[in-house]
């Protein structure tokens, strides 16, 4: 029998058109957060609007509220209305609508999964949903287990061979190795591992699943990706928010958990690993796995490494707080806001390579990128003055928020001496393209409702990612205190120090 999310009429050759959900429903715990409103139910709205969606789709809410089913429709609605990257139609949100569904209760109470079970059952006979659901974890990591154990409890988690049930995990995925191993044996007691989608938003943007193409479908660069020719690679993830109300789920995490071990350190093997033999899920992180496996933190982390805490400044033109006066961050706390270190990958193609890591709120723009920075040319024919003002040649990949490439190199300066200076040559994804990008939520929304996991983490890049900074976190939580920086600069003094020692400066983006 043919899996429910195979499209019998399509010619999985076809590249038109794009693969469509089989009969399926999204069952989201935790449907009150920001997450949910923000991204979730928007995703739904425009994969539905996109003809992606089954046209007997049934999206479930479960949260501790006294809803019935049109008080959460009016929910979903609002988010829609004000969250969808795509127009509103009221045809769409009509057939949207006729599937959506509330579970009230508390996620340790046994009655709600049974009242969940029975509304899955209805949805199957009302919907067709044809017995396929997947459980959104929109909650907080400590409750993962409770749910867990109440999925397996009330049968939930049940597949057969016609049918399959699927759970989506939101990052943290543990807070060091030993916590994610744990983490991961529970989720594997209730779910097999290719029934498992760790979501990790950032690989769900259009412009690193380009990363692949940029490298592997162009003679251009790939012959240059190596140590030969590399200088260093940088990258950087930087926000020009602080935490605001985020304080209390931020402190004891900080940007190191946060950010560095799930999104950034997915860049780097993305950007660091090998040709697959073919973008086939299993293929690309066998080779995934390769780098990380190869990945190791430099030291002495007094020299590697930065951590810093902003304070009040400047930002945008307006006075800002810094992180103790935003309330809810103990006077005392040693969780840090920017985060950076330096990584090496010990096999042939990148040996003597830094790679550096930073991310951080507060700093001077939003911005997402990836920059291989080149070694410098040798200038033999050409005396000192000709190349003084000449750096070396990059090529960033802008990841957000304006998605594209730029490459940096030297050209001649008009006029009749022979003068050298930086110029870029930038591609826009806006510009060279008519059709927008999807958002990262639904490009994954849809490969989980397909079963088609390319992009979400397994267990063992979980775990290699947490083996990689582990010893960074350990050294940070034994020596002093993070250093602080204020809002709207690019970090700590220690961050500049840090590539400094070598000869390199951070990229200003």
């Amino acid at each position: 029998m043919s899996s429910p999310a195979h499209n019998p009429l399509r010619d999985p050759r076809d590249k038109r058109l794009p693969r469509i959900a089989g009969p399926s429903g999204l069952t989201i715990f935790g449907v009150t957060g920001d997450l949910s409103r923000k991204k979730l139910m928007p995703a739904i709205y425009d994969l539905s609007n996109r003809g992606l969606l089954p046209p007997g789709f049934a999206l479930t809410g479960v949260a501790r509220r006294e809803w019935e089913n049109q008080d959460f429709g009016e929910v979903v609605y609002e988010a829609v209305k004000e969250n969808a990257r795509t127009p509103f139609h009221q045809a769409v949100w009509d057939r949207l609508a006729e599937g959506i569904r509330f579970v009230p209760g508390s996620f340790d109470d046994p009655a709600t999964f049974d009242r969940l079970s029975q509304t899955i059952k209805e949805l199957d006979e009302e919907r067709g949903t044809g017995g396929n659901h997947a459980f959104y974890l929109s909650v907080p990591p400590s409750m993962f287990p409770t749910v867990l154990t109440h999925l397996s409890r009330s049968g939930l988690a049940e597949q057969s061979a016609d049918t399959w049930r699927r759970v989506v995990i939101e990052k943290p995925f543990g807070h060091d190795l030993e916590s994610a191993q744990e983490l991961n044996r529970i989720v594997n007691e209730v779910f097999p591992e290719d029934s498992v989608f760790r979501i990790d938003h950032y690989l769900g943007k259009e412009t690193v699943q380009n990363i692949l193409a940029l490298r592997f479908a162009n003679q251009l660069f790939e012959p240059l990706w190596n140590a030969h020719y590399v200088d260093h690679v940088q990258i950087t993830m930087a926000e020009d928010i602080g935490l605001g109300g985020r304080a209390g789920y931020y402190d004891g995490i900080g940007a190191a958990r946060d950010v560095i071990q799930n999104h950034l350190l997915q860049l780097l093997a993305l950007t660091a690993m090998e040709e697959p033999l073919s973008f086939s899920p299993d293929d690309l992180r066998a080779e995934k796995s390769k780098v990380l496996s190869a990945t190791k933190p430099v030291g002495p982390f007094a020299e590697t490494t930065a951590r810093g805490q902003y304070t009040g400044g400047w930002q945008g033109g307006q006075q800002v707080p810094g992180l103790h006066e935003e309330g809810g961050f103990a006077s005392d706390s040693r969780t840090e806001t920017f985060a950076a270190i330096t990584l090496e990958i010990e096999n042939r193609r990148w040996a003597g390579v830094p790679f550096y890591l930073r991310t951080g709120k507060r700093l001077g723009r939003r911005v997402t990128e990836i920059a291989v920075v080149f070694k410098r040319a040798p200038h033999l024919p050409f005396d000192d003055t000709m190349t003084e003002e000449l750096g070396q040649n990059a090529l960033v990949i802008r990841i957000q928020p304006d998605e594209g490439v730029t490459m940096r190199f030297g050209a001649k300066v008009p006029g009749t001496s022979m003068e050298v200076r930086d110029v870029t040559m930038d591609f826009g994804y806006g510009h060279a393209f008519t059709e927008s990008s999807p958002e990262a939520y639904e490009r994954l929304l849809l490969d989980v409702l397909l079963g088609e996991p390319s992009l979400f983490p397994v267990n063992e890049e979980v775990e290699l990612s947490w083996q990689i900074l582990d010893p960074v976190l350990d050294y940070w939580a034994e020596h002093g205190y993070p250093e602080k920086y204020k809002a709207g600069t690019w970090g700590p003094p220690s961050a500049e120090a840090m590539l400094a020692r070598s000869g390199r400066v951070w990229r200003r983006p």
